[in-house]
């Protein structure tokens, strides 16, 4: 075998020049892909965190039916006291559970004592929101506390409510809501900083103390929208996921139906479509690769085959089998397409390298939304690009192969 591939390599030189643009073509390919699964993984993983850690957390849990009417922000379909505390004893003892946090969620009118407008609100316990949802407070602008979010008395505004209305940091501002019984009630907040806008849900909602919260809304025990979850390990959100909707599903409520539904955060957000989207473009390039090789190095060996008749004769008119024939021509594809992955990967690892080190920045949505990206890729992706090449390679080759093996030394040698 060893002598096949050595017989094999020093053909390939015969035809330098040939053979070293087409390696250069498919190195070219293979670099494409890695830098492009590596772009676009970070930019991936750039959006999903963003989403994840800065607004919806990994999964939430909520009273049924209350996400089919969410856009509402619904009073009459929260979680009551009792509910919430089966579910805190379940997530308390889950073991992918890393922390929890309650929200209440409703709109009110916010007013400056001049103008008036509508703000969704969220009712959230500082503390156990900046464990589900670390990136929060760097979305935080003018913050007047550094350790925490808010304190009672306070609220976080939208970014794009509290520039319309002149609002800033340590200003006071009146929030009146209806309750779900229909009752008005209005309270004085003091601004605690304006959260810059984000994306998606949640990206222009304001924050205040979940006790403030309940107490605007006059609840006389605390009732909860919903229930933000965070994960040890985001690889392993489907299997908590799944371990936590079995341990919710044996709970019903009164008309015994099932109390609680669960949400992982693809479910909740439409920018799932766009991480879909890269992971078909991501496909699509490697159906590119595959199609580069495959015509270069068919090419490359049909060209060997027809300049090479004479010769395939003399060897088979010296005994040699047609299998051995064959396998001289296979081991030249893939001669050049190992060359050729190998070098594309080393060359395609060292461009994330360098990114890497400089970082990219790539602008999503508006225009001072920039996500600074360290691109890498995972070492099964560099895998799967040069056994792509090197399968396409042989493959490729088997054709012309046959060919020469099938051909008769008599007429072989008549060729001209």
């Amino acid at each position: 075998m060893l002598k096949v591939l050595r017989l094999a390599m020093k053909n390939l030189l015969r035809y330098k020049r040939r053979t070293l643009l087409t390696g250069m073509l498919i190195a070219v390919g293979v670099v494409a892909v890695i830098v492009f699964v590596g772009l676009s993984g970070s930019f991936k993983g750039a959006i999903v965190g963003q989403i994840t850690d800065s607004v919806l957390s990994h999964l939430q849990v909520h009273r049924k039916g209350y996400t089919a009417s969410i856009d509402n922000l619904p009073l009459d379909r929260m979680l009551p006291a009792k509910a919430f505390d089966k579910l805190s004893g379940i997530l308390n003892q889950a073991d992918g559970v890393t922390a929890f946090s309650p929200r209440i969620k409703f709109g009110a009118m916010l007013s400056n004592y001049a103008q008036t407008t509508n703000v969704r609100l969220n009712g959230v316990d500082p503390a156990k929101e900046q464990a589900v949802v670390p990136l929060l407070a760097t979305r935080i602008k003018d913050a007047a506390h550094e350790n925490t979010l808010l304190e009672k008395g306070e609220v976080l505004l939208p970014e794009v409510l509290a520039r319309g209305m002149a609002v800033k940091t340590g200003d006071t501002i009146v929030l009146v809501a209806n309750n779900k019984d229909g009752s008005v009630n209005g309270m004085t907040f003091k601004v605690a900083g304006v959260v810059e806008s984000l994306m998606g849900p949640g990206g222009r909602d304001g924050y205040l103390h979940i006790e403030d919260a309940a107490a605007l809304l006059r609840m006389e025990t605390m009732e909860v929208s919903e229930v933000a979850v965070k994960t040890k390990d985001f690889e392993q959100l489907a299997a908590v996921s799944e371990h936590l909707r079995g341990s919710l599903e044996p709970i019903t409520n009164q008309q015994n139906k099932p109390m609680f539904e669960l949400h992982t955060w693809d479910q909740l957000t439409p920018f799932y479509n766009v991480v879909r989207m890269i992971d078909v473009m991501t496909v699509g390039i490697k159906v590119i690769l595959i199609a580069v090789v495959l015509i270069s190095v068919l090419n490359v060996m049909m060209m060997s085959v027809y300049e090479r008749v004479r010769e395939i004769g003399t060897l088979a008119a010296m005994g040699t089998r047609p299998s051995r024939i064959m396998a001289l021509f296979v081991a030249e594809g893939f001669c050049l397409g190992l060359a050729s992955a190998l070098t594309g990967a080393a060359i395609g690892l060292g461009v994330l390298w360098v990114l890497s080190l400089t970082g990219v920045d790539v602008a999503f949505g508006r225009a001072n939304q920039v996500f600074t990206l360290a691109p890498s890729v995972a070492p099964g992706e560099v895998v799967s690009a040069c056994l792509i090449v090197l399968g396409v390679s042989i493959l490729a080759s088997l054709q012309p192969a046959a060919k020469a093996a099938r051909l008769e030394p008599v007429e072989a040698l008549r060729h001209v």
